[in-house]
């Protein structure tokens, strides 16, 4: 296995090792990009308003799977709810942790 694949295995294994813990998705698209496809059973809180709605976050009590188109805004995500006290990691685009299910 290079390099490469190391990296995105341990990202694969990060989320599943989450999932095994009752992880929530949280899928910080726009509006327009989650009605062109998302994971089932996902939550929406798109980025531009995960700050006012923090606090539905905190009340899942539960880790969480950020995701969102490719990584970035997810990315910004798991960051800002770790600051905030909650468990969240960078699940990648939402794509990609589809595929991880």
């Amino acid at each position: 296995m290079g390099f490469l694949g190391f990296i995105f295995g341990a990202k694969k294994r990060q989320v599943k090792r989450y999932l095994e813990h009752g992880a929530v998705i949280l899928d910080v698209r726009t509006q327009r990009e989650w009605d062109k496809g998302h994971i089932e059973n996902s939550v929406h809180i798109p980025l531009n308003e995960l700050n006012a709605r923090v606090d539905e976050v905190k009340q899942l009590n539960k880790p969480v799977i950020a995701c969102c188109e490719s990584g970035v805004r997810s990315a910004k995500a798991a960051k800002f709810l770790n600051l905030n006290n909650i468990d969240a990691i960078n699940g990648g685009g939402w794509v990609s942790v589809q595929y991880k299910l």
